[in-house]
């Protein structure tokens, strides 16, 4: 790693915190969403902007400048992702897999179901903008802010949508202060917990795979890791177009 990334003393965002302040600080964070408005947060991966209503996810487009083309990732996990990706047994293994033994990051793409009850109240425009050819993108396993956000909002039965929290294509950042001020100034609230645990100079955030086919969608952080797992663990290889190189 550079070591402009790295700043001795620095905390980083996998120092647990007190799991009263985490569960106070998401509870907050949601409550913001809920209503319609936007949140940054710290993540393993890199740090993200959420929203969970139509004027939340606009003004987060508006601020990243992103293209409707590219639609928002929800925050999950591999239980949830049981649920909603329509799978066989042998993939939902694999992503249980993943998540308890190599314990790293990454994203799920596969078809869904747009019937889960924890679909019912969102609005016709957010799942648009978050969905894409019949499937979603879920983050899975991206620290202990990620994975509270996708407890509590489960609990509440409304999911979280959003991307990282930096201008389109400009590189993830991984400190709140790095993140450019009309993104900043998109969001209603913000949890700053330190750098990102995978702070990395190519500007990466977590790699998504394409379960249907195992193709890469990203190449994100530990992808060479997550390579090799796939590999040693279950004979698969994934897949790198050149539209995912390039």
């Amino acid at each position: 790693m550079s070591q402009s990334l790295i700043r001795e003393g620095e905390r980083t965002t996998d120092q647990a915190l007190p799991a009263p302040q985490l569960e106070a600080d998401v509870g907050r964070l949601l409550d913001t969403i809920a209503a319609g408005g936007v949140a940054i947060v710290a993540l393993d991966v890199a740090y993200a902007i959420v929203a969970a209503r139509e004027g939340g996810i606009r003004r987060i487009f508006t601020a990243k400048r992103r293209s409707y083309e590219k639609p928002s990732g929800m925050f999950g996990s591999f239980a949830l992702s049981r649920e909603v990706h329509v799978m066989d047994e042998t993939r939902h293994a694999m992503v249980e897999t993943l998540v308890r033994e190599v314990k790293l990051p990454f994203s799920v793409v596969a078809p869904f179901r747009a019937d889960h009850p924890i679909f019912a109240k969102v609005d016709p425009f957010v799942m648009q903008s978050s969905t894409k050819a019949g499937t979603l993108d879920m983050l899975i396993n991206a620290g202990q802010a990620h994975d509270a956000i996708a407890r509590q909002s489960w609990a509440r039965g409304f999911p979280v949508f959003g991307s990282s929290a930096n201008t389109s294509l400009a590189g993830s950042k991984y400190r709140y202060a790095e993140i450019e001020e009309e993104v900043r100034a998109a969001a209603d609230f913000h949890l700053d917990y330190g750098r990102s645990l995978y702070a990395n100079p190519e500007g990466r955030s977590s790699t998504i795979i394409d379960f249907r086919d195992f193709t890469v969608v990203r190449i994100g952080v530990r992808f060479d890791r997550l390579g090799r797992e796939f590999a040693e663990r279950f004979g698969i290889n994934l897949k790198i177009t050149e539209r995912t190189a390039g």
